[in-house]
């Protein structure tokens, strides 16, 4: 469980993150919680349909919109966003772990590594030969980091996970357990019956800010590198194949697989479970919902999906039927039209 700070006042809160407070500015916070918490937590509410609940609240005070404050029954701290607001108000309670300065007994760090005096190299760390450790850094246990691989200042790197050689992390990123940064592209040539595989050349750079989730895997480029901009989420268990190019500030959910060479443009949101297809172009500002199918480019913003809803059984056996009975029914349709010398539109082959 993250760290708790000392406790803030209501008061200092409200200055510090720019809130308009309703109720006593002395009133002590030391903790965030859900709308059940306790006296001495601070809470948030954003969605609307939620205010309801708020007549059971018993928590210290609730970050809320303004237009929302007459409802809630304790004291409020006033805001626009309630959930960004809530969110740095969490990382200020609730900070990491502090650092350890230094490489621990049992951690392994090649003489030719540099490792930055403030950082700190956890338990049975591997630090291969020229990798570079910034300021303030945090290398967790059984972690990797590969030959002349590179973090920025305040990153952190936790356990078991990898960043293998050559691949770069700007500043203040963090790397959760198990997460692979740097592993071969799914490269292969056809010869004959058999795969020969094509040696992954590139790198992967990672500007600053970024997030990477757990078991989430990240493919060095084949030639040029794989690039994710600054800022962006990666949820856990994605996959990202070798030159994807991912714009600053865009989100993407769990178990997404993006092919490679497919380029996502700037604060896009990607649902949970989508596929993108290879060599893509998608523009900035697009949102897909999950479990997405992206077979095509798509440049305009705005808001995509596909896949069929989840339908009781019987009646999806019915649905599947009809889409297989399609291209009888569109023989028919074409023939019936010619029979009466109507246009008949165009080939559906082009789709």
């Amino acid at each position: 469980m993250p760290n708790a700070a000392a406790s803030l006042s209501l008061g200092q809160l409200a200055l510090r993150f720019g809130c308009a407070l309703r109720g006593d500015p002395a009133r002590p916070v030391d903790s965030v919680a859900t709308l059940a918490g306790g006296a001495r937590s601070l809470g948030f509410l954003a969605n609307p349909s939620l205010l309801p609940q708020l007549q059971a609240v018993q928590l210290a005070a609730v970050v809320i919109q303004p237009r929302h404050a007459d409802r809630c029954p304790v004291d409020a701290l006033l805001h626009a966003n309630p959930h960004a607001t809530f969110a740095r108000i969490a990382s200020l309670l609730h900070p990491p772990a502090p650092l350890v300065c230094g490489v621990h007994a049992t951690a392994c760090v090649h003489p030719s590594a540099s490792v930055d005096p403030t950082a700190e190299v956890g338990p049975f760390a591997l630090v291969e030969e020229g990798a570079v450790i910034g300021p303030r850094c945090r290398v967790g246990a059984h972690a990797i980091l590969g030959a002349r691989a590179w973090l920025g200042a305040d990153t952190r790197l936790l356990e078991r996970a990898t960043v293998l050689a050559g691949c770069e992390l700007g500043a203040r990123c963090i790397v959760h357990p198990g997460a692979v940064i740097g592993s071969d592209g799914f490269g292969n040539a056809r010869d004959g019956e058999e795969w020969m595989k094509v040696p992954q050349l590139g790198r992967v750079r990672i500007g600053d800010d970024v997030e990477v989730g757990a078991n989430t895997t990240i493919d060095r480029g084949a030639l040029g590198d794989t690039v994710i901009e600054e800022g962006v989420r990666l949820d856990n268990q994605i996959q990202i194949a070798h030159n994807v190019h991912i714009g600053a500030h865009t989100a993407i959910a769990a178990c997404t697989g993006v092919a490679g060479s497919t380029r996502i443009g700037r604060r896009c949101m990607i649902g949970g479970g989508t596929g993108i297809g290879g060599q893509l172009c998608i523009g900035d500002d697009i949102v897909v919902a999950g479990f997405g199918m992206v077979s095509h480019s798509l440049t305009e913003p705005g808001m995509y999906s596909s896949v069929l809803p989840v339908e009781e059984a019987r009646h999806w056996r019915r649905i599947v039927g009809r889409i297989k009975r399609l291209d009888a029914l569109n023989a028919r349709v074409k023939k019936l039209e010619g029979s009466v010398g109507a246009s008949q539109g165009e080939d559906d082959e082009q789709y």
